[in-house]
């Protein structure tokens, strides 16, 4: 197969480049910055604002995988930018060179939209997707990790350096390894279209203190969880955007997003066994993903 995939310079994207490559595909690969040759990859300069180039990534490709997509953004303005018009430029690429097989990429915060404007903005997309009269399906991963994630880091440091993990309050989760999502979304581009949503996971949904607790066994320590009262999560987000500005990862729209109860992947809407079942419990996926930070120095 041809796959057009956007995103592809990412942690998910760079995920599905290998995977795709290892079962002989061709990858077609959207990038905002020059990239190294790769055999079997085609990187086209671009990025979802740009027309020419989003035609260029779909012409004459099977299947589509639309993985880009901005988690943090400055405002609401600039989320729809990222998520809604993006995901609204692919599509009608799509259409245009009647590639069919469309799979999206969104998120377990597109269920609650009122929370966030992150979560606003990927239903939106979803919106732009389930409008068009493509053969699509929408895949919302819960909590990603894995060997190659800068966004789990910091965890896995304050779990191995003070062995107290600071958490949101109370709550739940779910959790997949990259590794797994990318099988998915490859196992989709071939399966027969069914204009489903789902929702995978590694099938554990964990409190926030036991994910906690399972990091710290990933790095060798036992760890204490610590759940961050709303109010100070709050205040730590107005510090780190006087801080970072605009590349601030703590912001309010992220700590509105964190305080929502439960993110667990609903089962109902678990990607049917035939098609896709995980592989990678979180005990050794986190040990793995634990093992390549160390590697690195990143500890």
């Amino acid at each position: 197969m041809i796959l057009a995939v956007t995103g592809g310079t990412g942690f998910v994207g760079g995920a599905v480049i290998d995977q795709a490559l290892a079962a002989g595909h061709h990858v077609r690969a959207l990038a905002r910055r020059q990239q190294a040759p790769r055999e079997g990859v085609t990187w086209i300069a671009g990025a979802l604002d740009d027309r020419a180039a989003i035609s260029a990534l779909v012409s004459t490709a099977d299947a589509v995988l639309h993985i880009a997509g901005a988690v943090n953004a400055a405002d609401r303005a600039a989320f729809a930018a990222a998520n809604i018009h993006g995901t609204r430029h692919v599509v009608e690429a799509a259409r245009t060179w009647d590639v069919r097989r469309f799979v999206h990429v969104s998120s377990l915060a597109a269920r609650e939209p009122t929370l966030s404007n992150y979560g606003w903005s990927k239903a939106g997309a979803e919106q732009v997707v389930t409008d068009s009269a493509l053969d699509w399906t929408i895949v919302r991963p819960p909590g990603v990790y894995g060997p190659g994630d800068m966004e789990q880091r910091d965890l896995f440091r304050a779990a191995r350096r003070t062995g107290i993990v600071p958490m949101p309050p109370h709550g739940r989760l779910s959790i997949i390894h990259v590794d797994d999502l990318a099988r998915l979304l490859l196992a989709l581009a071939h399966a027969p279209a069914d204009r489903a949503i789902y929702e995978p996971s590694d099938g554990a949904p964990l409190t926030y203190a036991d994910f906690a607790r399972a990091i710290g066994a990933a790095v060798g320590r036992r760890v204490r969880p610590l759940s961050l009262p709303p109010a100070l999560l709050r205040t730590a987000a107005r510090a780190d955007r006087l801080l970072r500005g605009r590349r601030a990862k703590l912001t309010a729209d992220r700590v509105a997003y964190m305080l929502h109860p439960d993110w667990t992947a609903d089962p109902a809407k678990a990607p049917p066994p035939d098609v896709w079942q995980p592989r990678i419990a979180a005990a050794h996926g986190l040990a793995d993903t634990a093992q390549w930070y160390r590697a690195r120095g990143l500890l």
